[in-house]
């Protein structure tokens, strides 16, 4: 199969360079693609099998649904996630260029800065602070099985709110996720390498040991979850199953770009990520049902915390491996989430005075600093400022694939898209702010949101990303449908 992806030159690299952009805003050129099908299938594993997924699934038993088809809505979800994982992705394999450049060829220069700062500044930077603090709270444990006097340490001394222990903790988690977020993708592709494995082996003795604790499979799928909704339309649970998976993905689908930027082809990163999305969730969706209502018939209580059953468990090696993988798959969220997409758009903010490395150091300063063991006190207020920024998300992304697929027809000028700051030239399409964008992006939030204050509309917050994303979607076409034919009359009047 030919590779039709743009092969940028190092004459047109040395010429954006001369404009201002630095090495990490470039596009990738083919040396630099060093992505391939297998480090694709290994890059979301880690992402899929976390402990808020496993916390999710345990909701959903409770919508009325039986377990298999819980399995069967996770599945399709992956699915769903996967072909927007990969649609979003293409500008990026097929141009080398990180989010931040593809976010600008659909908003314009001046428009691309308040999503790309939402998303890769403000949401990531504070969610990569309070999934430190949550990993640290499992490392806190962890710590604590193998050295009981660690919890000990300091006594009743705090600082600005936490204890020493959980200060060491978080600073010692804290400081390998930087680590990994330092390496990019080259750690980020050998650290998923060796999780991989870890994951098939540990979830699926876990499943295992479900299975044999339960008296087989019959039980797990015939368990009744008492105190369902068993009055919700059974397809109507489908699709909050759905859209609750999908907002899950919501910043690392907008932001994709930065990994498949180095893609050595677009055929790679979508194989890769396709298998990747659908195989790590036939796992999980079997994996997740059967370790929570495997460990709740075991222990007698309905347990819908993975840890908590996992913490009940008579083997102290087995605590030990298990607790040590949930941590390692956090790390790995963390950094294809957060971190990452953090430090690339801070260079997208200040091209010239910030690198890769720079952007990471001055998120991860920025999140210890915001201290969010602090923000986790008051848990209601920075959920709902964070879910706010995410449902951003679901518009941004739909105006991002409707214009990169059905207006500019898969199709990017990389020479005007990398504005030379020097020329006022009013005339290319990349500079200033795309007005259908906003005007799509704005009404489809204000949809998305509507469920949260009217409550005959609540419905929508239920599946507000596959809304936003809809209503952004076939607003945008059909703003731009409208535009082209105003054009159209101006010219013949």
């Amino acid at each position: 199969m030919k590779n039709e992806d743009y092969q940028v030159s190092q004459e047109e690299i040395a010429q954006f360079k001369e404009r201002g952009y630095n090495d990490d805003m470039l596009p990738k050129t083919p040396e630099k693609r060093n992505m391939g099908v297998k480090n694709y299938f290994t890059l979301w594993m880690g992402s899929v099998h976390n402990i808020p997924n496993y916390t999710a699934v345990g909701g959903f038993l409770f919508l009325g649904l039986s377990p298999i088809n819980v399995m069967f809505a996770l599945v399709i979800s992956a699915l769903v996630v996967a072909l927007f994982m990969t649609m979003n992705g293409r500008a990026g394999s097929k141009y080398g260029i990180p989010f931040a450049i593809h976010l600008r060829s659909t908003y314009g220069d001046l428009g691309a800065k308040l999503p790309g700062f939402l998303r890769g500044c403000v949401a990531a930077i504070a969610w990569f602070g309070l999934q430190n603090y949550t990993g640290s709270l499992a490392l806190l444990v962890l710590i604590g099985k193998v050295w009981p006097g660690f919890l000990q340490l300091g006594g009743d001394a705090s600082f600005f709110g936490i204890g020493i222990p959980g200060l060491i903790a978080f600073t010692l988690f804290w400081a390998l996720n930087v680590l990994i977020g330092i390496g990019g993708g080259d750690m980020l592709n050998k650290f998923t390498a060796i999780l991989s494995p870890l994951i098939y082996i540990v979830f699926g003795g876990m499943a295992i040991w479900a299975l044999r604790v339960a008296g087989g499979i019959g039980p797990i799928l015939s368990f009744d979850t008492s105190g369902a909704t068993q009055s919700m339309n059974p397809f109507f649970a489908y699709f909050m199953i759905i859209n609750s998976v999908l907002a899950v993905w919501a910043a690392p689908g907008a932001s994709v770009s930065d990994f498949t930027q180095n893609a050595k082809s677009t055929r790679d990163q979508t194989v890769g990520q396709m298998a990747s999305l659908l195989v790590a969730y036939v796992i999980f969706a079997f994996s997740s049902v059967a370790i929570l209502i495997g460990g709740s018939i075991h222990y007698g209580i309905q347990e819908w915390n993975v840890l908590n059953i996992v913490d009940r468990w008579e083997s102290f090696p087995a605590i030990i491996v298990a607790m040590t993988v949930f941590l390692l798959t956090t790390i790995s969220t963390n950094a294809t989430g957060n971190i990452i997409p953090a430090a690339y758009q801070l260079c997208a903010l200040f091209p010239k005075k910030m690198t890769y490395k720079k952007g990471v150091l001055i998120a991860g300063l920025i999140s210890f600093v915001i201290m969010p063991w602090k923000l986790m006190e008051n848990a209601d207020s920075i959920f709902i400022f964070l879910n706010s920024i995410g449902a951003v998300l679901g518009p941004v992304a739909g105006v991002m694939i409707a214009h990169y697929f059905f207006v500019s027809k898969q199709k990017i000028d990389l020479n005007a898209l990398y504005i030379n700051p020097e020329i006022k030239n009013s005339k290319n399409e990349y500079r200033g702010l795309n007005r259908q964008a906003y005007i799509a992006t704005i009404i489809a939030l204000i949809v998305s949101l509507s469920g949260q204050f009217i409550p005959a509309m609540q419905a929508v917050s239920n599946v507000s990303w596959l809304v936003g994303f809809a209503c952004a979607f076939v607003i945008y076409l059909g703003l731009k449908k409208l535009g082209s034919e105003s054009k159209t009359e101006e010219v013949f009047d």
